[in-house]
């Protein structure tokens, strides 16, 4: 498995690419910021990425934006995300591109090497490790943040029977609307839950999701 590592503490960086060369995984790049991290990337196309969040020049989420950046562009690449602590934030963007191929592990996972490994494994083979912390930290802010409250009756309406299957000429007869009303409606939807893609139907796909995990 070839490996590139994103860490800006020297010692945990080298810590990190010492134990994956010993267990017969090829480190091809180890790096302490964001922009080396995405040259990286695009220089030696790794099965996987371990990043840290918080990286130079500020110390907040330069790892991870990265990391978002290395997800739309080698969305073949695992992206295991490691953080001092939980910061359910970073989380919830990264998994908003899709949770195949992703881990997001607390630092203190590492000491505990077997499982480690097996979650490096695992997310470069295309499946998901998220620790059960972070987990807990996601459904409390699921509970507290419900993208649903922005939206009005008739959109919310709207946007349930889109959920149902429905296309917007079905809803037309069913709400006993005008088709622009309809397609007003829609995009308003698209608009209040922050989906900007170009593609209509993969907008269409993600407000329905973002219903059905509301």
């Amino acid at each position: 498995m070839r490996v590139v590592i994103a860490e800006d503490l020297t010692l945990l960086r080298e810590g990190l690419a010492a134990l994956l060369s010993e267990c017969g995984h090829e480190v091809v790049a180890s790096v302490g910021d964001g922009d080396a991290l995405v040259a990286a990337i695009e220089e030696h196309c790794p099965d996987i990425a371990l990043i840290d969040v918080r990286m130079p020049p500020t110390q907040t989420d330069e790892g991870v934006r990265a990391a978002v950046e290395v997800r739309r562009s080698h969305p073949e690449t695992g992206i295991l995300i490691l953080s001092q602590y939980v910061e359910d934030r970073y989380a919830a963007d990264l998994l908003e591109g899709g949770a195949r191929g992703v881990g997001y592990l607390l630092k203190d996972r590492i000491a505990d090497v077997d499982q480690f490994l097996a979650a490096i494994e695992r997310v470069a083979g295309g499946g998901t490790v998220i620790d059960p912390e972070v987990i807990a930290q996601l459904l409390v802010r699921q509970q507290r943040e419900n993208p649903l409250d922005r939206l009005t009756p008739r959109e919310t309406e709207v946007l349930a029977l889109m959920a149902q299957g429905h296309t917007n000429a079905s809803i037309v007869e069913r709400l006993h609307i005008s088709h622009s009303a309809v397609e007003k409606h829609v995009r308003k939807v698209f608009a209040k839950l922050s989906l900007s893609h170009d593609d209509q139907h993969h907008r269409r796909v993600l407000a329905v999701l973002t219903y059905l995990g509301a």
